[in-house]
């Protein structure tokens, strides 16, 4: 699972990067203020958690039950929520806003949460 977390990790940083440029020059021109934050907060968002899954690949070493849960709720959760938010801040430029995007953000906040739970209760808990 320490693999998988690092490929996720090494796959969210390069296109946080990618995405991040393509935001920063091309859509800057295209899209609000209030569309052009909620899209740098998916790329934040990503940016961060392909560094936690990045340490974490490398640190956690016993490949627990818990190890795995908190690889699968940040890699699930980044995938819903920043994707959720690109998905929607780009049909929205384009007024072809993409409606059951707007319930996925949350789900994978909730995701994120999750792991950031699992985590401390790996840490204090266990």
């Amino acid at each position: 699972m320490n693999e998988i977390a690092l490929v996720f990790a090494a796959f969210f940083g390069a296109t946080a990067i990618i995405l991040g440029a393509f935001g920063a020059h091309l859509l800057k021109k295209k899209l609000s203020t209030e569309q052009l934050q909620s899209f740098e907060t998916g790329i934040k968002y990503q940016m961060y958690h392909a560094i936690v899954l990045l340490v974490l690949g490398f640190q956690l070493k016993e490949s627990s039950t818990i190890d795995q849960y908190i690889f699968l709720a940040f890699i699930i959760g980044t995938l819903l929520f920043s994707f959720s938010i690109y998905g929607l801040v780009i049909s929205s430029a384009k007024n072809k806003k993409i409606k059951f995007l707007g319930p996925i953000t949350p789900l994978g906040g909730l995701f994120l949460v999750a792991g950031w739970l699992l985590l401390f209760f790996k840490f204090t808990v266990l």
